[in-house]
């Protein structure tokens, strides 16, 4: 037994491990195993979760990219999802006006401003969600207060609550202000005023005013239909002023000459009968062969005002520098009334050369043969103006 034993190594002497040994070191590699699978999983999860945030970050990003396009394209403002409404159906009254252009968010801020709507949002949704939307007209539109933003895209769709505007052209604007005024009032635009104004045979502007619409845009109260046009517009200002002058009994060769005239007589003049001493007081200028020597022909050639003119502006070499050219300017300076044209045709007779206004507010016009005694007028002028001028 022993020789066996002696003849043979043991496994602990071998330096092999026991079974007991074996068994401990596969479980403690099992362990390894699992904490490294255990720590891949939570570097998964923590990589995972990065990327739904960054996936969030980014999304977060383009959403509000792409709201603010939208909405900027709709004009509308990037408001959260929630969309505060009126419920409807409405009370009250109120008229909003849709210019050539406008965008659903321009329409809608409108509405807001006049208590139609609730938001502008409301409105933008409601608008692009109704297909026929962009078919809305430009036009003045009489509707409810707190309506429902859907109800408000279907009632500006409908030609019936479309409502009819006033426009009144007063005597003595020039054709330039003659537009602004219908811009400010209608949906008409300044550009569209001025091309139709270019094209004479379109608004039907008589051979006699040579291409030029300055005086025959006739001063009067206007109703603007729905639908109405910068052509429309101008052709029934120009219809009225020859139905006036046909109406006077002027002949029509005579036309330009005599709004030409009665246009000086407007600017100068405020009282009727001033009126028809200022066109008398021409006339004997004319006569005479005399410069006119009226500040307001010069101002309207240099597109200023009669009060900013200075002795410079007299030397100044224009067809409308009365204080240098002899005769009538080549046109009328602006639109004339038709107390202005009837001055014109029925002037009081009598001697006078000059006028001055010695009062700019009441308007007291004096007149005078001679240049001493026009001097002695001018005088009192200079004399209101020094006493009003703070």
């Amino acid at each position: 037994m022993s020789d066996l034993f002696l003849g043979t190594v043991s496994q602990h002497e071998a330096g092999q491990p026991t079974p007991t040994r074996r068994s401990r070191s596969r479980q403690d590699g099992k362990a390894r195993r699992n904490r490294q699978r255990r720590n891949r999983r939570r570097r998964s999860i923590l990589v995972l979760i990065m990327a739904i945030g960054l996936v969030g970050g980014a999304g977060y990003v383009v959403t509000s990219i792409f709201s603010d396009f939208f909405g900027g394209l709709f004009g509308g403002s990037s408001e959260n999802a929630e969309v505060s409404d009126y419920e409807g159906p409405g009370q009250g009254e109120a008229t909003v006006t849709v210019a050539s252009g406008d965008t659903g968010g321009a329409i809608g801020e409108k509405l807001v401003e006049a208590g139609v709507v609730a938001t502008t949002s409301a409105f933008t949704k409601a608008y692009a969600a109704n297909p026929l939307a962009t078919q809305i007209q430009p036009g003045a539109y009489k509707l409810r207060l707190q309506m429902r933003a859907s109800d408000a895209v279907d009632a500006l769709l409908d030609s019936a609550n479309r409502v009819s505007l006033k426009v009144t052209v007063t005597e003595g604007l020039s054709a330039t202000q003659i537009y602004e005024k219908i811009a400010s009032i209608t949906t008409i635009p300044v550009a569209d005023l001025q091309a139709a104004a270019a094209d004479p045979g379109a608004i039907g502007l008589p051979a006699e005013a040579n291409g030029q619409i300055e005086g025959w845009l006739f001063p009067a109260t206007y109703n603007v239909d729905p639908g109405a046009t910068a052509v429309s517009m101008l052709s029934a200002m120009v219809s009225k002023t020859v139905e006036v002058l046909n109406a006077n009994g002027i002949p029509q060769d005579q036309w330009e000459t005599v709004l030409i005239k009665a246009s000086l007589v407007e600017r100068e003049g405020k009282s009727y009968e001033d009126r028809t001493k200022i066109a008398q007081a021409i006339e004997n200028r004319l006569g005479r062969g005399m410069r006119l020597e009226i500040d307001a022909v010069l101002a309207y050639g240099l597109g200023k005002s009669g009060t900013a003119l200075s002795n410079a502006d007299k030397e100044i070499d224009t067809p409308f520098n009365s204080y240098r050219n002899i005769g009538l300017p080549p046109w009328p300076i602006a639109s004339p009334g038709e107390e202005s044209i009837q001055a014109v045709l029925n002037p009081t007779a009598g001697p006078w050369i000059f006028w001055v206004t010695v009062n700019l507010e009441t308007g007291e016009t004096k007149f005078a043969e001679t240049f001493d005694e026009h001097k002695v007028h001018v005088a009192e002028l200079r004399k209101w103006e020094a006493e009003n001028s703070k």
